[in-house]
């Protein structure tokens, strides 16, 4: 069955009503379209635990500094509903920026710290404009239960943490990472990789699991861990490492030594495709 279109904020917030004055609990899955199997399995897991789930589909503006991919991001909407429908998503959200940033819009959302290492280094403002957007469509959707992949793992603390912080009454759950057969990580950025830059571009989930080994073996030293991620990314024609950084998963600080709950991250270029991942560890001592 064909999901319900909606494009504006009233529209949106009257079928949600809707769907809770029936006694629906309400799952959400912000998206910025260019639909894959990791977005569909996001979608499974709201329908899993939601009556009712909501997709929206917005390339936004604020989250794209001024050198980025905004413009030819890819927006194949015919297909996304199509997924959209087959995955049994109730709703999808489709605004244009202008009803998202209206004219005299003035108000950013920033999760200090946070948002200031790791791609944020490389992308300032980057992450004040994905809490801003994510407010507001917490905001319009009103969801009981927001779903967010791993693989986008520090956009996902920071969200954790604005909710924590303003209170909000949703309950956020952050799924596996979904890979291809050969463990690259699926992202919509991958359609821009030629074919040789694609099958170089499995480097970062080798990479991931040497130092995953490493750690099941007893490496405790950050920096030895990240230097081999960053050999093995060396070692690979075209491409150019940005950071690979071994952190606190709560904080997001830098650590020496590695124990407790730990994000292990990459980035790393392609010519002018940025490509990222990690794994999530719980250390012990």
């Amino acid at each position: 069955m064909a999901p319900l279109i909606t494009t504006t904020v009233a529209a949106t917030r009257e079928a949600v009503a809707q769907a809770k004055g029936r006694g629906m609990r309400v799952g959400f899955v912000p998206t910025m379209g260019a639909l894959h199997e990791g977005h569909a399995s996001l979608i499974r897991a709201a329908r899993a635990e939601c009556g009712f789930v909501v997709v929206s589909i917005f390339v936004n503006p604020a989250q794209f500094g001024p050198q980025e991919d905004l413009a030819r991001y890819p927006r194949p909407f015919e297909q996304d509903v199509a997924l959209c429908a087959q995955a049994g998503v109730a709703l999808v959200f489709h605004p244009q920026p202008q009803v998202i940033y209206p004219p005299g819009y003035k108000t950013r959302v920033e999760v200090r710290e946070l948002q200031d290492v790791l791609c944020g280094t490389s992308r300032p403002g980057h992450f004040g404009g994905v809490a801003t957007v994510v407010l507001k469509l917490f905001n319009i959707v009103q969801p009981d239960l927001a779903y967010f992949g791993q693989k986008d793992a520090q956009q996902a603390r920071i969200l954790e943490q604005m909710i924590e912080d303003l209170n909000l009454p949703v309950t956020m759950r952050i799924c596996p990472i979904v890979r291809a057969d050969d463990g690259l990580a699926l992202s919509s950025r991958n359609v821009y990789l030629s074919v040789e830059e694609r099958q170089h571009a499995t480097v970062l989930f080798r990479a991931l699991t040497d130092v995953h080994r490493r750690v099941d073996a007893g490496e405790r030293s950050a920096a030895a861990l990240t230097q081999c991620a960053a050999d093995l990314v060396a070692g690979t024609p075209g491409a150019r490492l940005d950071y690979a950084a071994v952190v606190d998963w709560r904080t997001l600080r830098t650590l020496d030594v590695v124990s407790g709950q730990v994000l292990i991250a990459l980035a790393v270029y392609f010519g002018p495709t940025r490509l990222i991942d990690n794994v999530l560890l719980e250390v012990k001592d």
